[in-house]
């Protein structure tokens, strides 16, 4: 497990918690348009180490709610032990992941050592080899899917491009999501595209920002799938 780097504080990756970040290297996924590419192909040095983490955390459990741990794809590389040391400080984690690793997911899950879960919807289940550039098997992402609408604490997300989301796209999203789950999912963000400058295809480099006004449009055409559809931009 290789750790980039630790936010100290978020008010905002962990919802209704105050909350640190960990960012984990790799990821198995080449989303052209992914805003961490330096975590994805795991090219930057400046690690900590996990033992580093763990003082932090100690120092900061009466301050401190939840953990976010993000990546690239955190499940890659994630180790239980370093779970069980989180919780046995009395924190809360969440976990950001594309859910290609549920056998993973489903372990960690079942003993209790994650309690949100966010999970990024990259597209419609047509287009997901294109859009995540990877050769991913669609049924481990729709396991993780399943296993996450099961949860009392989670989300789903997708990264919001024009030229990918349309509006027929996002209704292929919400129809397929519904008919897997066999009900209506609780919570899903659209989150606006951001140009940064940095991206594993350079396509993007001088792409705009998604507007709120676009992520509205969408939110009004798939609003009847899910109990809760929200903007994030």
């Amino acid at each position: 497990m290789k750790i980039k780097g630790l936010q100290k504080l978020t008010l905002i990756d962990y919802p209704g918690k105050l909350a640190c970040t960990i960012f984990l290297f790799g990821c198995n996924f080449r989303c052209g348009f992914c805003h961490n590419p330096e975590l994805v192909l795991n090219k930057l040095g400046g690690n900590i180490s996990e033992q580093e983490v763990l003082d932090f955390l100690e120092k900061r459990k009466k301050y401190l709610e939840g953990i976010c741990i993000t990546g690239g794809e955190p499940l890659l590389t994630l180790e239980k032990n370093f779970l069980e040391k989180i919780k046995s400080l009395g924190y809360k984690i969440k976990l950001d992941t594309n859910g290609s690793f549920p056998e993973k997911l489903e372990e960690f899950v079942s003993e209790g050592l994650i309690d949100f879960v966010s999970m990024d919807i990259k597209s419609s289940k047509e287009n997901y080899l294109k859009v995540s550039n990877s050769k991913i098997e669609i049924e481990k992402i729709e396991k993780s899917i399943k296993l996450i609408s099961g949860l009392k604490d989670y989300e789903f997300r997708t990264t919001i491009l024009e030229e990918i989301h349309t509006t027929e796209e996002m209704e292929k999203i919400g129809k397929w999501l519904n008919e897997l789950i066999g009900k209506i999912p609780k919570k899903y963000f659209l989150q606006g595209f951001k140009n940064n400058g940095k991206f594993i295809d350079q396509k993007y480099q001088n792409k705009i920002d998604v507007t709120e006004v676009f992520l509205e449009r969408l939110k009004q055409k798939i609003e009847c799938y899910f109990e809760e559809v929200g903007i994030r931009v």
